[in-house]
């Protein structure tokens, strides 16, 4: 089967949008491809407000979401692998999902505790 997370993705961003609220991405930045203003990130994460009066031509794809924002003033143009969102939830009360990390996601920190035998576990968590 496909993976399921782009399916999420636009679901709850659709059920956020319908209740009124603004969605917002928390981004893992060390996921490769993932194109991001670099002054904004911190812990090698970002938070990206990702509603309809803060972004133009978002497409929320299958394998990338990309948007053009303004950050400091400045147009800019974002590329998110899905597998670098950790979380899209609700700015106003925080309601949302947190996904798994993906096995093939490029995240360079799960690639390198693999190579260290460290054992990785992973879960799923919702936000309330």
């Amino acid at each position: 089967m496909t993976p399921n997370r782009p399916y999420l993705l636009r679901a709850l961003y659709e059920w956020i949008l319908d209740n009124a609220m603004t969605p917002h991405l928390l981004v893992d930045t060390l996921v490769q491809g993932t194109v991001v203003p670099q002054n904004y990130i911190e812990n090698n994460k970002i938070i990206l407000n990702v509603g309809p009066d803060a972004v133009r031509e978002l497409v929320l794809g299958n394998d990338l979401i990309t948007f053009n924002a303004r950050f400091g003033g400045k147009s800019c143009q974002l590329s998110v692998p899905i597998g670098a969102v950790i979380a899209i939830y609700a700015r106003e009360n925080g309601k949302g999902l947190i996904f798994e990390p993906e096995e093939n996601a490029g995240n360079v920190q799960e690639q390198s505790e693999e190579k260290s035998g460290k054992s990785v576990k992973h879960h799923l968590k919702v936000i309330k």
